[in-house]
Order: structure tokens, then sequence, then C-alpha cells
């Protein structure tokens, strides 16, 4: 570590020279690019099996990291939330599920800066719980992503319609369609670039809500408004803060945890950086501290300027952009033009998470084929660095979208959906236990604690406080089945659908065959996977000395991080604080 280095308190690199090695990449910039005939045919490879591209930057990661998960269920699906459970519940339960995914991203980043490889959290199942349960979440996941695609197009043409009704949705469908595969073309910086600017966007545009609703509730707003004066905390008493009791606690609850979902591509993205080890341990550590800033304090706005039982409120979709919260302030205070401005941001949202499914679903299905969990076709890596089948493959499923179309196209999409309502769950569920059993196996092979370059703050007992929330949000979702005829059911299902596939809520009478399944269908996929993986692969749970921890264990420059360990040991506890938490 250098001397700047020490009186900064920089953080190590937590690696050697080796590191930046990586795929060869082109010279000619078309074909680095993805922009000639040239970048489709199968490149040199470098380290590893499957090496994809290294064109992704810090600022990239911190982005994806961060903006990630605020997509169209926060700005749409929360107005829907705060119906349910009103606004005590909105805020205590976004702040609980925030702890949980606090959790989850630091165990993902202890181990992903120790093997950070392609399929990121899929390997990590495979190689610290059981192959063929890294089988089933990896597939899983690629599901989730599948359906992610073709609804998102559909709820781009809805979003549309808010300005022009008269166009056919099927235009806009192929007209965004064409921008995602434009963005692909660009392979993994197209992703980046796109993610960051938009990531940048949805942030700015809660920012400027942030700071417009305190204007508003000191009673700064227009006279023609409803905020021309003081406003203050007046709706935490009337109606209140809370509704449906228990049962409003639970629904919320389920709404929360996947309001954040897509924090998790942090992981996949690490492997395709420059230098993972450096760039991951710093996105990791704000992850948590941003996301709860600009959700926690969005929606307490959103409860101190909208009463939970607010006409527009009551039959509220996630495709319904009038139904917004973020979108009925402006209206309510005389803000002229506030209405289009945030419609474009969801629009914005729904385009984002459209490319974030074809990414995060390609490169799982690439380090499937890796693996030798899906066909070898989805190994092929072009000299640009794009996974080529893979992300045809993804792009392909787009054309469902135009289902849209039929006069079924509820029922079609809603069973799309059940397919993988449960896949953010058990895959952040994944990712705890992992950390869980990698801890256990580095112990059990002589390993200490220091020989790890970045630890979760919490340890296992973070991880194992994850798991129990997961569970819990599970466990609200066993409860909602028994809710009170006339309660509008929130399910895991209707709930993904208005957080990571913002499609319209589906309310189901989960008395019925047909109900249950559309809630509970993604459990006996995930089991037929599981089933799949290990009646092809024969393996199942593995014993802690069958696992190894050192096989593809990046080298570390342990020179500087003692350094670095030793100059944040003198420091000062509330200094010694701030580089660890940020």
């Amino acid at each position: 570590m250098s001397s700047k280095d020490e009186k900064e308190g920089n953080p190590p690199a937590y690696t050697n020279a080796t590191e930046t090695e990586g795929p060869v990449r082109a010279d000619n910039f078309y074909t680095r690019n993805g922009l000639n005939l040239e970048s489709f045919k199968v490149r040199d490879y470098g380290q590893g099996i499957v090496e994809l591209d290294r064109s992704m930057k810090p600022r990239h990661l911190h982005m994806i990291a961060i903006g990630g998960s605020i997509g169209a269920g926060f700005f749409v699906g929360s107005g829907g939330a705060l119906n349910t459970g009103g606004p005590g519940f909105l805020i205590i339960d976004f702040l609980i599920i925030g702890v949980m995914i606090f959790n989850v991203v630091y165990a993902l980043g202890e181990l992903a800066v120790m093997y950070p490889v392609s399929g990121g959290f899929y390997t990590y199942s495979t190689r610290f719980i059981d192959p063929s349960w890294g089988f089933a979440i990896g597939w899983n996941y690629v599901l989730q992503w599948l359906v992610v695609v073709p609804l998102e197009l559909t709820v781009c043409s809805i979003s549309i319609q808010y300005w022009n009704a008269e166009i056919s949705p099927a235009v806009w469908i192929t007209v965004f369609w064409v921008f995602i595969i434009f963005v692909n073309v660009f392979g993994t910086l197209g992703y980046a670039e796109e993610e960051f600017w938009s990531s940048l966007i949805k942030l700015s545009a809660t920012v400027i809500f942030i700071i417009i609703s305190f204007i508003l509730v000191l009673g700064g707003g227009p006279k023609s408004g409803r905020y021309g004066e003081y406003w203050g905390a007046r709706l935490f008493y009337e109606p209140g803060a809370f509704v449906n009791g228990f049962k409003g606690f639970c629904s919320i609850f389920v709404t929360a945890a996947f309001a954040f979902s897509g924090t998790e591509l942090v992981g996949l993205a690490a492997a395709e950086s420059k230098n993972p080890s450096k760039a991951l341990p710093s996105a990791i550590k704000q992850v948590f501290w941003r996301i709860t800033l600009f959700y926690v304090l969005g929606l307490l706005f959103v409860g101190l300027l909208i009463p939970y039982n607010d006409p527009h409120l009551l039959n509220a979709s996630s495709s319904d952009v009038s139904a917004s919260p973020f979108v009925l302030v402006g209206q309510y205070a005389g803000l002229y033009g506030f209405n289009h401005f945030m419609n474009v941001v969801i629009l914005i949202s729904v385009i984002s998470i459209s490319v974030s499914g074809v990414y995060g679903g390609s490169r799982t299905l690439t380090a499937l084929a890796q693996e030798g969990y899906a066909p070898k076709l989805f190994t092929y890596v072009d000299k640009s660095g794009r996974p080529l089948f893979s992300v045809i493959a993804m792009l392909s499923f787009g054309g469902l979208a135009y289902v849209q179309l039929a006069s079924d196209s509820e029922t079609v999409f809603g069973w799309l959906q059940a397919l993988s309502g449960l896949a953010a769950l058990f895959t952040w569920g994944s990712i705890c236990l992992s950390h869980v059993r990698f801890r256990r196996a580095w112990a059990y092979h002589g390993h200490s604690l220091d020989e790890i370059p970045f630890k979760a703050i919490g340890g296992v007992y973070g991880s194992y406080l994850g798991l129990f929330l997961i569970f819990l949000v599970l466990a609200a979702q066993v409860s909602l089945p028994i809710l009170p005829t006339g309660y509008k059911r929130c399910t895991l299902l209707t709930t993904f659908a208005s957080s990571i596939l913002p499609f319209r809520l589906l309310e189901k009478n989960l008395g019925d065959a047909e109900g249950f399944f559309n809630v509970y269908l993604a459990v006996p996929v995930l089991i037929a996977f599981w089933l799949g993986g290990f009646l092809w692969k024969r393996k199942g749970w593995l014993r802690t000395v069958d696992m190894d921890v050192d096989t593809g264990r990046r080298e570390h420059d342990w020179d500087e991080i003692n350094a670095y360990r030793r100059h944040l040991a003198s420091l000062p506890a509330w200094k010694r604080l701030y580089h660890t938490v940020f």
C-alpha cells in the first residue's frame, strides 16, 4: 500500500497484478464493441473456461447495485402497498427487508471476492450446498428473467398509452423490443452504460421527489393545491398510520421483499469488471445505505402526503400510472407536468428491468452450460464478449409480449408469473446458506477468518438472520390465504408482479386449485428442477469434508491487505466504523 493510500485510508485492491489479466480483447474498435461481422466469431479465451468481457467499471457496479432494484414496483406498486397496510407498516417493512438485503449482499460480496466467477450465486450453491440444488436455482433464475422480458415489454406499451391510447400496443412492443436488442449489441458495455444512466435518472427523480415533498409537508406548495399550508404528519393521525393489523403487515412485508429484487445482479456483473475484488466491496458497502435512504425517505414522504384510503389507491395496479402515489403528489399539489415527468421515469425503469433481464438470464445460462447443466451451445462467447446464443435465447422470448393482443392474455401472463414467483426468495436464501456453508468448510480445512480478504459485517450470524427473515416472508405468504373474504390478497405472485414483473395485480382465490397453483406453482417447478439435476448428475447434498474451498480461489496481495488492516486498527473507533460500513 502506498503512503498516499495509508494517509487517505483507501481500501486495498484485494488482488495481485495477475488478476487484471482476462480475455484477449480485439484491437479493432468495431470488433471489440460488436459493431461488425467479425465480432460475432468465437473469441480466444484467456483465464477460465468461459471468459466474458471485463469492460464493467466501478461506477457501473455502484449504479447496478443501487439503482437496479428501483423500478415500477417502487414508483407505482407502492400505492397498493400503502392502501393495504398504511404508511406505518410500509416504512417498517421496508426497513426490515433492508436489513435482510444488507446481509444477503454482504454474504454475496464475501463469496464473490473469493470466487468472482460467471454465474455468481448459482455456482456458489453448486459448490457449497448441493450441485442438484444449484442446478435448480440456476434454471429457476433463468426462467425468472425469461418471463421478465415479455412482461416488461408489455408494461412499456401500457406506459405509452398514458399519452396515446389509440396506437396499437404491438407498435410500442416492437419499438422497445428493437431498443433492447440494440443495447445488447454492445454486450457488457451496453448493459453497463444503460444501467448507469437509467439508474442515475431514477435516483435523481427520487431525490427531486424527496426535496419537493419536504417543501410540501412544510406547506410550501402552490396555494391552488392541497399543500398550500403546513401539512405535517396529519395523515398519520387521520386516517392513521396502520390498517388491517397483522394481515396488513404481512402483505406489505412480501411487497417490500420483492421491491429490493435485482440487487443480487451486482454479483453477476462483478465477474465482468476489470478488477472484481476491488470494485465489488465498494459497491456492496454502499448498496444497503443508499437503497434504504432512497426507499425509506421516499416512502416516508408518500405516507405523509397521500392517505392510505385515497380513492385512486383502492384498485391500484402496477401498470396503472395514474395510481402511482408519486404522480398523485404532483397532481394534488397542483404541480403541472409532474405526472408526465414521473411517467417517463417509470417507462425508463421498465426498460431498465428488461435489459437487466436479458443480462441476468444470459449470464446464468452461460454459467449453467459451463458446468454441463445446459447445452454446450450456450458457452459460446464472441469476440466482443457477448454470450451470443444465451443472449439470443433471452431476447427471443420477448415475442411473448404480443400475447397481450389476445383476449385471454391475462390468464397466460398469470401463469408465466406463477412459474417464477418465488425465484428471488430462493436465490437470496441460497446466497445466505452458501455463505454459512462456505465458512464452515473454510474452518474445517484449516483456514482462519484472517485469510478472507473481504468479510461480511455480520459474519455467519448475518446470513442466519437473512435466512430467518426470508423464512418470515414465506411465513407471511402462508398466512395470506386465511384472510377474511373481501380483503385484497397481496400474495407473492401479485407482489412479484408489482415489483419485478410490474404487470396487473392478480387477486386469486387460494381456496380453489387454479388460485393455489397460480401462487405456489414455482415450488413444484423448483423441486422438478432439483430432481432433474440429481437424476442427471447423481450428486446430492455436499458434506463439509467434500467441499473444495481452494480450487479457483483468487490470489490476493496480502502485503497490501495487511497494511490496510494495520492502518484501520490505528484509527479512532468512529473512523473504523465509517471505513467498515462505507
